[in-house]
């Protein structure tokens, strides 16, 4: 299985590309916790089907020493007793973000405050700007059919 599209050969692709990157270099060097961050990566791109960013970010999770056992249940945290409080909120947060479209009020207000009472405001910020890039990856990603299993750790677009 191939994709759609090569986006690496696009030059449109290339140019739209090199501002999302941008946009999640920023969030990487925010003070959102990069555990945090690659478990967000991976409960969105779960929830959308996005194999080429599972793939990717739970590589990269591994690679900065995320164990096994974390990354295999980030699917399933809310049952899961290996993630922090503070981790809970921001799965949390995610999929109510990716999932917009299914409450007809947008993200529910406890959901919301429960987030709060863990991230500060830049934290929270940043959190909010990685669920909607990782949206737009998943979402281009999916469209494309771009192919799972082949990423290296640290091999960006």
């Amino acid at each position: 299985m191939g994709a759609r599209l090569n986006a690496f050969a696009s030059p449109v692709a290339g140019k739209a590309l090199k501002h999302f990157v941008a946009a999640g270099k920023v969030v990487e060097d925010s003070p959102l916790p990069a555990t945090t961050q690659e478990l967000v990566k991976i409960r969105a791109s779960q929830i959308n089907g996005c194999g080429f960013c599972t793939d990717m970010h739970t590589k990269d999770a591994a690679a900065a020493g995320e164990t096994s056992l974390r990354i295999n249940l980030v699917a399933v945290w809310r049952e899961a007793t290996v993630f922090t409080d503070a981790e809970r909120a921001a799965l949390e947060l995610t999929e109510e973000g990716t999932r917009i479209a299914d409450a007809a009020g947008g993200v529910p207000d406890d959901v919301w405050a429960n987030a709060a009472k863990h991230y500060d405001e830049e934290q929270l910020m940043a959190l909010v700007m990685l669920i909607a890039l990782i949206n737009s990856f998943n979402r281009m990603n999916v469209m494309l059919t771009m192919p799972a299993g082949g990423y290296e750790p640290g091999q960006h677009m």
